[in-house]
């Protein structure tokens, strides 16, 4: 059982054995997923225990974080061009920030920010604190970060991430992003898989 956020719905999910047997999604079912009985997105969601998906608006509003207890930004959409708030929008906070240069374009490249955000927001709530995920619309380049936390820190497939957040909130990542995330899987099912065949190698090892 996946824990989901409080006001939300729990689902059941697969064995681990079950998974590894589960082929990758293709982008059109990842579309299909995605886009089926779409709902108006409000300017910010819990998605997930103590983490929010949000839009500009909300992240702009140093009260409505206060009221929310939001203790951790990470800005996807920073920079001069998109939304410059940066550390120094926060000095007067106790707000922990951190900021990711992305466009929302399928060209973007944004693999190399998935570990650095899981890390972060993973940190944010072993803290106890809560995060709040952000970028103009809080649905693409904010979706897609969030979706590679919960499969690089919480074990969840491409699927159950997205299966999971939009049990509140729908989001929306491009094409581009969703080919990275498809690719973030096979990656972290190889490296599981090696590890797995390690173990077992030591174990045989040990064996009398």
């Amino acid at each position: 059982m996946i824990a989901a956020p409080l006001g939300c719905h729990t689902f059941m999910t697969c064995t681990q054995s079950f998974r590894i047997k589960i082929k990758s999604p293709s982008l059109t079912e990842l579309r299909e997923i995605l886009w089926t009985n779409r709902k108006p997105v409000g300017s910010v969601d819990q998605v997930w225990p103590k983490l929010y998906v949000g839009d500009e608006s909300v992240a702009r509003d140093k009260a409505r974080l206060s009221s929310l207890g939001v203790t951790h930004v990470l800005n996807a959409a920073a920079g001069q061009c998109r939304i410059n708030t940066g550390p120094r929008f926060y000095t007067d906070t106790e707000v922990v920030y951190h900021g990711v240069e992305a466009p929302d374009h399928p060209e973007f490249d944004l693999r190399p920010f998935f570990s650095s955000a899981a890390r972060f927001i993973d940190s944010g709530l072993k803290e106890n604190g809560k995060v709040l995920v952000h970028c103009a619309m809080g649905v693409s380049r904010s979706g897609a970060l969030v979706l590679a936390y919960l499969m690089i820190h919480q074990g969840l497939t491409l699927v159950e991430a997205i299966t999971a957040v939009r049990l509140c909130r729908d989001i929306g990542p491009n094409s581009g992003f969703l080919e990275q995330l498809r690719q973030l899987e096979l990656s972290l099912r190889t490296k599981s898989r090696q590890i797995t065949e390690d173990i077992n190698k030591e174990e045989k090892a040990l064996s009398p």
